[in-house]
């Protein structure tokens, strides 16, 4: 069973362990647990990577209509983990116990179903977050990311158009300067730059109109 459910010995909130992933840094998620009950009972955790985490308690007693918090610590990391995911699991295992049982009286086999007891269980998933909200939410990220292409290409675009203004200015006064009349400047040479300039500013125009966001 999940966290949350209803008629139980114990509910835990919240019903998901997170975590913010931060490079050589340890993160924790703190684990509220209610007895919902007249009875004392006992609790033990239990995790698929007991190497990657500290659990404390992660043994205890709750008292009747009391609770206790769980801080559960996720080692620090060396890299992130591939696409963020995590299929690490917990278990969280509580049983009803005699009053005023102290954890360090615990039986070896409290937690055992093969015990006769009634163990109840409550299964939490992990889940791997970025340290902020802005990179904690892939489609955030990816519109954050596909906002900042689009400005940069509305930079490039604008850059575009003045270079493309001020090339037809210069072709423009070229032009002129070609059918003058007595002008001792013009040659073979002169003709052939005014061709090139020709060239790059109908390049830059065409790079302007086919540019995403010039509407």
């Amino acid at each position: 069973m999940s966290a949350g459910g209803g008629n139980r010995l114990i509910s835990v909130q919240p019903d998901e362990l997170k975590f913010q992933i931060e490079l050589e840094k340890q993160s924790f998620c703190d684990l509220k647990v209610a007895n919902n009950t007249e009875h004392h009972v006992a609790f033990k955790v239990k995790t698929t990577s007991p190497k990657k985490y500290f659990v404390r308690p992660n043994t205890g007693v709750v008292q009747p209509w009391d609770s206790c918090i769980i801080r559960v610590t996720l080692q620090a990391q060396r890299e992130y983990p591939a696409d963020m995911h995590c299929k690490d699991k917990f278990l969280l295992q509580s049983t009803i116990v005699p009053p005023n049982t102290d954890v360090d009286e615990l039986p070896s086999d409290a937690f055992n179903k093969e015990s006769g007891r009634t163990i109840e269980e409550c299964k939490l998933k992990v889940i791997y977050m970025f340290p902020n909200s802005a990179m904690g939410n892939p489609e955030d990220e990816k519109n954050s990311q596909n906002s900042t292409a689009v400005q940069r290409l509305k930079d490039e675009r604008d850059i575009a158009i003045r270079q493309t203004h001020q090339l037809q200015q210069e072709l423009g006064m070229l032009k002129r300067r070609k059918y003058r009349k007595g002008d001792p400047g013009f040659s073979f040479t002169f003709a052939i730059f005014v061709g090139i300039i020709g060239i790059m500013a109908g390049f830059l125009l065409n790079l302007t109109l086919s540019s995403p966001g010039t509407e």
